[in-house]
């Protein structure tokens, strides 16, 4: 008996439009989309928030003086759309997140959550995300490859101190990608005195709006020192090279050379001014100090 050979008609599958397919993942956005809705807008006048205390402390009139304008409902926000810049750091901003969970092991959440000081209702901020394991904001940054990493962190201190005080957290992480070649992570520690000065900027401004005074702008705060985390390989550093060699070579001695400075001071009884022999003399100072020298 011959084999009957069944055939199956399978339909065409649909197509399926660009932008749903699977490899555009929905965290990537589109270039059309990375601009403020109407909503969005009306709502960054509402308040000041993180950015806006970047403006506040730049110390430029224009910019301070466009910023309340803005605020007051009598200028348009600049169209940031077609800035490169601008558009990058919003368009990689997914990536960081990715790859600074990766490098970290820590979970970024409350991506975009907004929030509003629970004292000054008018302080808000929209966080880039938010580190559960170690109650700290996350903030995204992608900037020139050759920036300096102090001037970064110094130009972000008065959005990362701001978004602090509204979330009411000890610590702001900064993630930075630096153009395509590196990638640095920076912990910054809450600063009580500057966050009163950029509490007291920010009020100041925002009675401005208010009220239709005219802003100044304020004296921009020493900015705090982020917390050490970076670690740099210096093989290749020659400096470093010789001194460590030095360091290696002469620690011993140089315990010895403390633990003699100990035992001579404590051999000089306090009524004595100067004590000598040896080839060597101790000095005490008016205030107590005794100073430790070969003698001529």
């Amino acid at each position: 008996m011959a084999r009957q050979h069944v055939v199956t008609h399978i339909p065409p599958a649909p197509l399926i439009p660009v932008d749903a397919c699977e490899y555009l993942s929905p965290t990537w956005p589109r270039i059309v989309d990375l601009g403020l809705a109407p909503s969005q807008v009306y709502a960054r006048r509402q308040g000041v928030g993180g950015s806006d205390a970047a403006t506040i402390l730049s110390g430029d009139a224009a910019r301070v003086r466009q910023l309340w304008l803005e605020k007051r409902g009598e200028a348009v926000a600049p169209d940031l759309s077609s800035n490169l810049a601008v558009a990058l750091g919003s368009w990689t901003e997914s990536f960081n997140r990715q790859w600074f969970e990766k490098v970290s092991g820590q979970l970024v959440s409350k991506i975009q959550l907004s929030l509003v000081c629970p004292k000054h209702v008018w302080r808000r901020c929209t966080l880039d995300g938010f580190l559960e394991d170690s109650s700290a904001i996350w903030e995204a940054k992608h900037t020139a490859g050759f920036g300096r990493p102090e001037e970064i962190v110094d130009r972000c201190m008065p959005q990362l101190q701001h978004n602090m005080a509204v979330a009411g957290v000890e610590k702001a992480v900064l993630s930075v990608i630096f153009g395509n070649h590196k990638f640095e992570i920076f912990e910054v520690a809450a600063d009580w005195l500057y966050q009163i000065e950029l509490l007291e900027a920010d009020a100041d401004f925002w009675d401005c709006v208010q009220t239709g005074r005219e802003p100044v702008p304020a004296s921009p705060p020493f900015p705090p020192k982020p917390i050490g985390v970076r670690e740099v390989c210096l093989d290749g550093n020659n400096a470093w090279a010789s001194a460590a060699v030095e360091w290696l070579t002469h620690r011993q001695a140089a315990r010895a050379h403390a633990a003699a400075c100990t035992t001579l001071k404590d051999l000089v009884e306090p009524d004595v001014a100067r004590a000598f022999g040896h080839g060597i003399e101790a000095k005490r100072s008016k205030a107590g100090a005794i100073t430790i020298r070969e003698m001529a």
